[in-house]
């Protein structure tokens, strides 16, 4: 794998932007490897995902910023520049139902996502075999009506001791307080059982079944106050018909779950997303 370096911009659009910001990269023997951009015309937002090789650039981290910060300040560029080598740290919530967990720490050990997992955290013990299994940290944190500030504040602690970047709901069944929300902002990421917004609630393929659908659909969103209402990621919907029992339906939701959850992570930990007005762009 290259080492590269990936620089995230939005910014008001206007004319230029794409060639100063190649110009510039240029200039300092970049070798760029992939570039993607986007344009909002209803609000005049540009926004912009370059990625370069650093085998032969000039400017180390401390150098590229303090060469970068006149031209983004002179095109009012919001923006920030990751590095390949420095993986982020995920965090993985769960409760009971395993089948996120599973995927997800499977496709961790194959390099499909390119993140370290320094614990789980549950409300439950059910995770801790197969984290055991996968060598990674457990830590039960009972959550109730009575402690649940507590119970957020000893997590609160597991995540700033591991350094943590993101933390992904992996059918995490409990409803973070504002305050937590609001300190890991743009920072977790949650998979919602339906198509949103469709069947809120605790058995959402109870409610679909006697609904009689014919599609049902999981969605991965980032977390905000407001409950299932944040920035949406992905999507994804499968067919089913009358033949189908629910049994059925829980089987298929759970494999777009699966899906959902695992393209959202990956494109996190690959800095492909920029969140703006309560949405996202996910570049290719």
């Amino acid at each position: 794998m290259k080492d590269s370096a990936i620089l995230l911009i939005d910014s008001p659009d206007r004319k230029g932007l794409v060639s100063a910001i190649s110009t510039f990269l240029y200039e300092h023997g970049a070798n760029i490897l992939h570039a993607d951009q986007h344009q909002d015309r209803d609000i005049g937002l540009f926004f912009m995902r370059i990625e370069w090789d650093l085998a032969d650039f000039s400017l180390d981290q401390e150098q590229f910023r303090a060469a970068f910060a006149p031209i983004a300040s002179s095109l009012n560029l919001r923006w920030r520049v990751e590095y390949s080598h420095a993986a982020p740290r995920v965090a993985i919530f769960v409760s009971r139902y395993l089948h996120c967990l599973v995927d997800l720490l499977y496709r961790r050990q194959i390099g499909e996502i390119g993140c370290e997992i320094p614990l789980v955290v549950s409300n439950h013990i059910d995770a801790k075999e197969l984290a055991e299994f996968y060598r990674i940290p457990f830590f039960h944190v009972p959550v109730k009506a009575a402690n649940k500030q507590e119970a957020e504040a000893r997590q609160v602690e597991l995540l700033a001791e591991h350094r943590i970047d993101l933390i992904v709901l992996a059918r995490y069944m409990q409803v973070l307080s504002p305050g937590f929300v609001e300190r890991y902002r743009g920072r977790v990421i949650n998979v919602h059982h339906s198509f949103l917004p469709a069947f809120s609630g605790a058995k959402p393929y109870h409610a679909a079944f006697q609904r009689g659908v014919k599609l049902i659909g999981a969605t991965a969103h980032y977390v905000t106050e407001i409950l299932d209402d944040g920035p949406i990621i992905e999507q994804e919907v499968t067919r089913v018909s009358h033949r189908d029992q629910l049994d059925d339906l829980v089987e298929k939701g759970r494999d777009l779950e699966r899906l959902v959850l695992s393209r959202a992570v990956r494109w996190h930990v690959d800095r492909r997303i920029l969140l703006y007005a309560n949405k996202t762009v996910v570049f290719d």
